[in-house]
């Protein structure tokens, strides 16, 4: 139940899910308190403004995304750990396990490998069952992924159970003492990393950030001033950024949540 409701409940504190509720309440109150439908309408279209504009959503972003930046040579360790949702199944029509979004988390995790920073992988995420009818985990989907660019299947290890992040550092906590790794690269989307970093330390697991797939570079940033014209355009409303408002609210709420269940 707390998994269905950690994945419900917020939708409602996204800004689309906010807005949509704006509007039906603007729509009930219409006929008798058109003032108040009115203003009710006018607060859905700044929050809109607001989250969907690049200055907004690129701060936010960038206060998750910088809190770890890439160290200039990562140390050695004994295994790296992939974490889930990073992947799409391989369903109809697809002809193979997609990469999403965040597919540079395993493409990332094979360059480290590659790299010779640690001599084996694990990978974690389960998969929920009503959000997907296959019977694939994350872990099994990223696996695929690592051995079809040549990553050998014996240097991989799956946990195939975590339904988020939590479970994630528990069970791989469990894979870790069974190994007698003592040191990881921790490897996630660098927005997910100051979450990921906290409930892995908290589990006493010695992780070492390896964050990836950064949505705001700093040449980026900067140039979101860099003339006149770019200052304005950037105000306009785009869907992209209203994607990474969101994924950055998701963070924090999920940051706040963890911390009541004293995850964190």
């Amino acid at each position: 139940m707390f998994l269905y409701l950690s994945k419900l409940l917020p939708l409602f504190f996204y800004p689309l899910g906010l807005v949509c509720i704006c509007l039906l309440l603007a729509l009930l109150t219409l006929w008798r308190h058109p003032r108040l439908a009115a203003t009710i309408v006018g607060l859905a279209l700044f929050f809109l403004l607001l989250s969907s504009n690049a200055w907004i959503a690129s701060l936010l972003v960038r206060s998750l995304e910088w809190q770890y930046l890439p160290l200039a040579e990562l140390p050695n360790a004994e295994a790296i750990v992939v974490l889930g949702g990073a992947t799409r199944s391989a369903l109809p029509p697809r002809p193979t396990v997609d990469l999403n979004e965040h597919g540079d988390r395993v493409i990332y995790a094979a360059q480290l490998y590659r790299q010779q920073k640690a001599p084996l992988i694990v990978v974690s995420g389960g998969r929920i069952d009503w959000q997907d009818n296959t019977n694939s985990s994350e872990s099994q989907d990223m696996a695929a992924i690592l051995t079809s660019i040549g990553i050998p299947p014996e240097a991989i290890i799956q946990e195939s159970q975590s339904l988020n992040t939590y479970q994630n550092a528990v069970n791989v906590g469990k894979i870790l003492e069974s190994h007698h790794i003592h040191r990881i690269l921790l490897v996630t989307s660098a927005i997910h990393m100051p979450r990921s970093f906290m409930i892995f330390k908290r589990q006493g697991i010695n992780a070492i950030p390896a964050p990836t797939d950064y949505l705001v570079a700093k040449s980026e940033f900067e140039g979101l001033a860099h003339t006149p014209k770019a200052a304005i355009l950037n105000l306009l409303p785009d869907s992209n950024n209203l994607q990474n408002f969101t994924a950055a609210v998701k963070e924090y709420i999920g940051i706040l949540i963890y911390r009541l269940r004293g995850w964190l």
